[in-house]
């Protein structure tokens, strides 16, 4: 066993950490440039192209979103501008169907108006023309009684004497008349 600790002791110098034995720096940095062209290949031919698409992907993502969203922008601001129209457009249409609807009422309202004015002129004109014969018939039961009683009282005032009727009646009459 003592001859292995001194072969090793003799091989490789000194104990300590073999990655500072300045005899192997050569190796080692042979494999550092191998590892690191091997890292480097790697990464530019496999990952990175994979991250690039990857970003590549995100960004016509993002270009495809911020187009759509304009796009949609553009339908909701033309979309307002015909709800806007529509609404003016159904309003004026309800003030015409509104008007129309007050022209109409108007009209059968003074028909009625007109009606109900015939009418009443006629039954006025028939009430008038009634009154005027009630009126006549009145005068001439009048004309009839004040004749009756003025012979009465001509006859009481003078007992024995004659009474002219004729005279009686034309009294009558002209003071009736007026």
């Amino acid at each position: 066993m003592a001859e292995v600790a001194s072969t090793g002791a003799a091989a490789g110098g000194e104990a300590g950490i073999p990655q500072l034995a300045f005899d192997t720096f050569p190796n080692q940095i042979f494999w550092l440039v191998v590892s690191l062209v091997a890292i480097y290949f790697i990464l530019s031919r496999v990952a990175l192209p994979r991250i690039a698409a990857v970003l590549a992907e995100r960004q016509g993502t993002l270009t495809n979103d911020l187009a759509a969203a304009e796009d949609l922008k553009r339908k909701a601001v033309e979309a307002e501008a015909a709800y806007n129209k529509a609404l003016a457009d159904a309003r004026t249409e309800a003030q015409k169907i509104a008007e129309e609807t007050r022209a109409g009422i108007q009209a059968d309202l003074n028909e009625a108006i007109a009606k109900a004015d015939a009418e009443i002129a006629a039954k006025a004109a028939e009430s008038e023309a009634r009154i005027a014969e009630i009126q006549a018939g009145a005068v001439q039961s009048i004309e009839e009684v004040a004749k009756s009683i003025a012979g009465d009282i001509a006859a009481a005032v003078a007992p024995g004497a004659s009474v002219d009727a004729d005279a009686i009646a034309n009294a009558v009459s002209a003071r009736v008349k007026g």
